[in-house]
């Protein structure tokens, strides 16, 4: 039954026997053994991932370079990448709906090669803008989607911590690669023909792996997770979505998970996209070499997320996060105000490490928080208006650099890290309110 106003949203569960029932019915990481295949797609498309979001660091400097523009201008790409991640949060339910989950992530890696080709083709920069408003979109709807599935596996903290990290490697790789290749002499756009190449195989083992995906899930828990698809017609079902969709965005859950990982995207983005410009104009840093830093944040974050994640259930999701942003502050500090490259690389490097498991720890709680039938469109509106984040603190960033110097990203990630915090309060009290 659709729970008929947004506290009800945020505290339905199932009654008591079927609960138990949903819960024995729950899928594996090797139950049905399908899923080691699935689990090691999303593994694949979360790296993808990883590489479209690290690259750009690495290759601002010499994408302002081939188009003459400043730090203002050159932000407008985050601001396309967001502006796809929204747009695509108040569909993806709704497209998941009528084409299922293998052909959406298809749909998806398909978005995302038109833009990969558009790029290669070194296109005038408003050209480029539009490319990355189409990596946004495609990230949507796979973020949206793998989240909910990986989420929705037992056990979900070690299986949103191995996706994530596949995600963090694809940051580390390709500013390496990046950064060589550029340094080298080769043209900015030509990186793109790495992430053209991975998509096309992507494509084709999200179709194979999730083609049966809906008749593996075992029949009583399938009409439990997807009642529109078995008790209404089409008509019905769409009517449906778009009630869902207005339910969730009135959440608190939603309000406050967006908020968070606006700040959450905010901060990183903002690390990967401006602190080498940071390194090269306040500590006389040679561009083919600090190029090298964003791979070691990346570094960082992937092994938070495969490692630290681990200890989230034991410490307690709360003050778990509490305690990693607290130390992330810290060493975004040493990295500001230290005035030595080397341990501004170091402090980078352990300010990622720390960072690395909230984003999975974030996506544990919103899913315990909302009923399973809202899930995709709720995690999704929160990867989608969260990830705007990265696009507004960026951007900020740069029109902020532009006027007084690139120092100023440290201070902008400090707020963002008190706003997390805040948010975090108020989703823990939510939880604490609904168990």
């Amino acid at each position: 039954m659709t729970p008929k106003s947004p506290n009800e949203l945020e505290n339905s569960r199932l009654p008591s026997p079927r609960r138990e029932e949903a819960v024995n019915m729950m899928q594996s990481w090797n139950n049905p053994p399908m899923n080691k295949w699935r689990i090691l797609c999303c593994c694949f498309i979360y790296f993808g991932n990883g590489i479209n979001d690290s690259v750009p660091g690495a290759l601002i400097p010499y994408m302002e370079t081939y188009y003459h523009i400043g730090y203002a201008i050159m932000s407008l790409i985050f601001v396309g990448q967001a502006a796809g991640f929204v747009l695509a949060a108040f569909f993806n339910d709704i497209i998941l709906d009528r084409i299922g989950r293998a052909t959406m992530l298809m749909t998806a890696e398909t978005i995302m090669i038109i833009s990969y080709i558009i790029l290669v083709c070194t296109p005038p920069y408003p050209a480029v803008v539009v490319a990355f408003f189409l990596i946004g979109y495609g990230e949507a709807m796979t973020l949206a989607l793998n989240n909910v599935y990986c989420a929705n596996l037992h056990p979900p903290t070690a299986i949103l911590g191995a996706a994530h990290g596949s995600y963090g490697i694809g940051g580390i790789i390709a500013p390496i690669i990046a950064t060589a290749m550029v340094s080298s002499g080769t043209l900015w756009s030509r990186f793109y023909f790495i992430t053209f190449g991975l998509s096309i195989l992507f494509l084709a083992f999200a179709g194979w792996s999730f083609w049966s995906y809906k008749e593996d899930l075992p029949q009583p828990l399938l009409v439990t997770l997807e009642p529109a698809a078995s008790r209404q017609s089409a008509g019905e079902a769409t009517k449906s979505k778009l009630h869902d969709l207005k339910l969730v965005l009135k959440s608190r859950v939603t309000i406050f998970g967006a908020l968070f990982i606006f700040a959450y995207q905010g901060a990183e983005v903002s690390i990967s996209g401006w602190v080498i410009s940071f390194l090269i104009n306040y500590r006389d840093g040679d561009p083919a070499s600090v190029g090298y830093v964003t791979a070691g944040f990346w570094g960082g974050i992937t092994l938070g997320r495969f490692t630290l994640t681990h200890l989230a259930p034991r410490i307690g999701e709360k003050t778990f996060v509490i305690l990693l942003v607290g130390g992330t502050m810290a060493f975004q500090l040493i990295a500001w105000l230290v005035p030595n490259i080397i341990g501004n690389a170091v402090a980078v490097a352990i300010l990622g490490l720390l960072l690395g498991p909230v984003y999975p720890c974030g996506q544990t709680i919103f899913t315990k928080l909302l009923p399973r039938h809202v899930q995709t469109t709720a995690i999704g509106f929160i990867a989608g208006a969260g990830s705007s984040g990265g696009a507004v603190a960026p951007f900020t960033t740069g029109i902020l650099a532009q006027a007084v110097g690139t120092y100023v990203l440290h201070p902008v990630c400090i707020g963002l890290y008190a706003v997390m915090l805040g948010c975090w309060a108020a989703l823990t009290r939510i939880r604490k309110r609904t168990e």
